[in-house]
């Protein structure tokens, strides 16, 4: 049987939230430069012809200021500044459940979530009877995904899966224990989201973890993992650096330093 040609999805980084810290905090051991190293907050939109897809659906002003980020356009509004409704959003993939990745609950009525089913189970077992493993997750955001499962809006996998030609989920945890990483196919070769497998360029490079981590070595693997399912380090994209916003083009001029185009070649 003809093996179905991967289609060409355009992938849109949509900045929404902001967080001022140290670069001690981002690295396991601390930083001997201890410098100023911020972390932007993205949610991802992955658009083809046939379908598209939201990674990860980010949180609002309320739980920002409750964990202290501060919201700087609602993802809302970066949706619609390229074409998306969220009411009209039906593909949600979440990287994993923590509270900056799995928020606003009730912003896409419409919409079927693809998560691990080892995060699921994580997110609800035994480990969350630990402070530093249970503080990055929100729980009413996990309850609202065990309700969506009673709604049959759920789906979960196992590993690798393939939900387009063009479009695959990996398990590779580290993070937590059931984070995926996202490979799309684009015009300029196969790209990888890397979420929280990496918060920065910096760690993966460098192999330096960042701190919030299940499990150590599967982090480390991790980073190898994103760059054998990529076409090369430039199509590797971090959940969290600010240098994204340099090293990609603007969707369009308004949008310079907000949303750029991960499926355009880096500058």
């Amino acid at each position: 049987m003809k093996q179905a040609q991967p289609e060409e999805y355009k992938i849109y980084a949509i900045k929404y939230a902001h967080h001022n810290r140290r670069s001690s905090a981002n690295f396991i051991g601390g930083d001997i430069h201890d410098t100023e190293m911020p972390l932007d907050y993205f949610v991802w939109a992955v658009v083809g012809q046939s379908r598209t897809f939201l990674v990860d659906t980010g949180f609002d002003a309320p739980m920002g200021e409750k964990r202290g980020r501060s919201i700087t356009r609602p993802i809302q509004e970066g949706l619609g500044a390229i074409g998306i409704d969220p009411d009209a959003i039906e593909d949600i993939i979440l990287t994993h459940m923590h509270f900056d990745h799995a928020g606003n609950r009730t912003l896409f009525p419409r919409a079927r979530y693809h998560v691990q089913e080892r995060e699921m189970s994580y997110c609800t077992g035994r480990c969350m009877c630990h402070g530093a493993l249970n503080h990055p997750y929100e729980p009413d955001d996990v309850t609202e995904l065990v309700r969506k499962v009673y709604q049959g809006r759920v789906c979960f996998h196992d590993g690798t899966a393939e939900l387009t030609p063009g479009l695959s989920l990996h398990l590779v945890g580290g993070h937590t224990n059931g984070l995926q990483i996202v490979r799309v196919h684009t015009a300029r070769g196969w790209v990888v989201l890397a979420s929280d497998a990496s918060h920065l360029y910096a760690n993966m490079e460098q192999g330096r973890p960042f701190p919030a981590v299940y499990n150590i070595g599967d982090m480390l693997d991790g980073y190898a993992r994103a760059y054998q399912l990529a076409d090369s380090p430039l199509h590797v994209i971090p959940g969290h650096d600010p240098e994204v916003l340099r090293r990609f083009p603007a969707h369009r001029k308004e949008t310079e330093g907000w949303i750029v185009r991960l499926d355009g070649q880096p500058r």
